[in-house]
């Protein structure tokens, strides 16, 4: 048996990791739907199965990963027909900037990145056979609903009953419903959306629905049923919760093993929203803080965790992981391989086998830091950089990022105030841009700005203010 144990959210408890099959592991996770810049929440979702992924590797596992991208959905088409360009420019850019954020952070690459639109027609599949098994129906809108009082065991994994969620304030009540539990899986097409959001079907013209895209996608990449799936706690009920009633409605038989969910994360303890003005996009935070600083600022929290996010956690984050290097910077690590029998790398393997626990194998570094410090020796020096490296820290050459680092907070007055000048006129160049339906460079201004410490608000009705980072 594998000493690896995970939280598994469906049995609501930690449980042994067993694979189906033995050595291998085939790892699903809700990717974005693009058509804004990835926020700080987004970073914290992709930073925890990031290390889901390293450690299952550094454990010896060859692990199939597969997050998705959701290319077609309401936001993409309004976000595309406001910009008066088409859905596929739109979701090009985003894709690219969206790249950009997380290699900035040193998150890996997945082994498949689907987009939503490349798999409709196993989409159509799933659904007719849904429609066979009279558990989805057209409705008189023309949409096609999944029938969930259909499904035995529907609520299983937000453990909620078909009476609480019938009561409860997420419940859609559109009227050609059968039930207002009902949820979509064919959207039939309106008169006023583009071209690009409509798909053939038997049902007519139209698109799929949100949730019937991840199964279909990881179905179609990983099998009728595969050992993880995971995605941010606000996706368990409704998105995961349908998923389940759909994949195992058709299938007949479980879906996946494991159901991973990463805990929330907040701005000075409120909840981020654009309308309380806490709302930061990775390229704003990036602005002003080292990517390393803010990987390791997400490392520290128990990825189940709440997790606080402010300037002062970020400070305290970049001064520990200044330690860190410090004591790479005075003790050269020797050039062998990193030595798992070792005390240091023994307890640090047991903090990941137990549900992925960041926090506690970053306070072994510390306790290797602080051995490193005090023996100068090479050997523990190679332990500490080999064991950080697997949760993507400490790669760099010490001096790099201690030279940066003592840069940090030291603003240029004179580069600000030749920008302060000069960012109205940046502001217009960028709104011209946009109306000649160049996005491409209407977005390299605003990330010139991003890159000088300077936001670009857009505010209703057209207006855009900008405030420094």
């Amino acid at each position: 048996m594998s000493s690896l144990k995970i939280y598994n959210t469906l049995a609501r408890e930690k449980q042994f990791f067993t694979p189906i099959e033995p050595g291998s592991v085939r790892l699903y996770v809700c990717g974005m739907t693009i058509y804004d810049y990835c926020h700080i929440g987004h970073a914290r979702m992709m930073m925890a199965f990031d290390v889901v992924y390293r450690w299952l590797r550094a454990s010896g596992y060859s692990v199939i990963y597969v997050r998705n991208i959701t290319d077609i959905e309401d936001k993409i088409i309004k976000r595309a027909v406001e910009n008066n360009e088409t859905i596929g420019e739109l979701t090009t850019r985003f894709t690219r900037y969206m790249h950009e954020d997380i290699s900035a952070l040193g998150i890996l690459p997945p082994t498949h990145e689907p987009r939503a639109t490349d798999y409709v027609p196993q989409m159509v599949g799933l659904i007719e056979t849904l429609e066979k098994k009279d558990l989805a129906y057209v409705a008189d809108d023309g949409d096609v609903n999944y029938a969930v009082r259909n499904f035995v065991g529907y609520g299983k994994l937000s453990g909620k009953s078909l009476d609480d969620l019938r009561a409860g304030e997420r419940v859609d009540v559109n009227l050609g419903k059968r039930d207002p539990l009902d949820f979509v899986l064919w959207k039939r097409a309106k008169p006023h959306e583009p071209a690009a959001a409509q798909f053939d079907s038997p049902w007519g013209k139209g698109r799929p629905g949100w949730h019937i895209e991840c199964s279909a996608m990881a179905c179609a990449l990983l099998g009728e049923r595969f050992d993880i799936h995971g995605g941010g706690a606000d996706l368990q009920f409704p998105h995961h919760e349908n998923e389940i009633a759909q994949s195992e409605g058709a299938l007949g038989h479980p879906f996946v093993n494991y159901w991973i969910h990463n805990g929330f994360l907040r701005v000075d303890n409120e909840k981020m929203s654009k309308s309380l003005g806490n709302f930061f996009t990775i390229r704003e935070v990036l602005t002003r803080y080292d990517a390393e600083v803010l990987r390791f600022f997400i490392l520290r929290s128990h990825y189940r965790s709440p997790l606080n996010y402010s300037d002062v956690h970020l400070d305290d984050a970049r001064q520990a992981l200044t330690r860190l290097y410090t004591a790479l910077n005075e003790v050269a690590a020797d050039d062998l391989p990193l030595d798992r029998d070792e005390a240091h790398a023994v307890r640090f393997a047991e903090a990941m086998d137990d549900d992925f626990n960041t926090p506690l194998a970053v306070s072994v570094l510390f306790e290797l830091a602080a051995e490193v410090n005090r023996t100068r020796a090479p050997a523990l020096a190679r332990q500490l950089k080999g064991l950080a490296g697997i949760l993507g820290l400490l790669e760099r050459a010490p001096q790099a990022f201690l030279q940066g680092a003592s840069m940090a907070g030291q603003g240029d007055a004179a580069a600000d105030t030749a920008l302060a000048a000069n960012v109205e006129a940046q502001t217009a160049a960028r709104a011209a841009a946009k109306a000649a339906r160049n996005f491409a460079e209407a977005d390299r201004i605003r990330a010139a700005l991003f890159d000088s410490g300077i936001v670009l608000e857009d505010k209703p009705g057209g207006a855009t203010q900008w405030r420094k980072a």
